[in-house]
């Protein structure tokens, strides 16, 4: 029996080996799954009106990656 709570989605990532590694790095630190990491970030991210958006692309992503330092 599937948990409703927990539809999934698949989602596949592509990612450099420099962000591979700073994920793999970090997820052995904390003692976290990448999935939990990965969902933690997604859910920090603030949607904006899509009409006007000032910061470029993945900014967020990468203020939220240079903050887990």
């Amino acid at each position: 029996m599937v948990n409703k709570k927990w539809a999934v989605k698949r989602l596949t990532v592509n990612l450099t080996s420099t962000e591979a590694q700073k994920l793999e790095e970090y997820c052995a630190k904390t003692g976290r799954p990448a999935t939990d990491v990965i969902r933690e970030l997604l859910r920090s991210l603030e949607v904006q009106n899509a009409e006007v958006c000032e910061k470029p692309p993945y900014s967020e992503v990468s203020e939220l990656a240079r903050l887990q330092k």
